[in-house]
């Protein structure tokens, strides 16, 4: 039976985990290359947008043609 201490306060175990495999600059160079990603992901070409309201414009034109 443990015994009851009031105003004692629990404090977490610290460990120390050092990675068998670990290497900094691989590290390193996969969140530069996941930063270049998202940037590019960001970007949106102007070609797409066109795209989309040539489409639009179409459709509206065959919906006014039958109906």
């Amino acid at each position: 039976m443990g015994i009851f201490i009031p105003n004692r306060k629990v404090k977490n175990r610290r460990f120390s985990y050092e990675p068998r495999f670990y290497d900094p600059k691989k590290d390193e160079d996969l969140k530069r290359r996941m930063r270049v990603k998202s940037r590019a992901r960001r970007r949106r070409s102007p070609a797409g947008l066109l795209y989309f309201f040539a489409l639009l414009v179409f459709a509206i034109y065959i919906y006014q043609a039958l109906g």
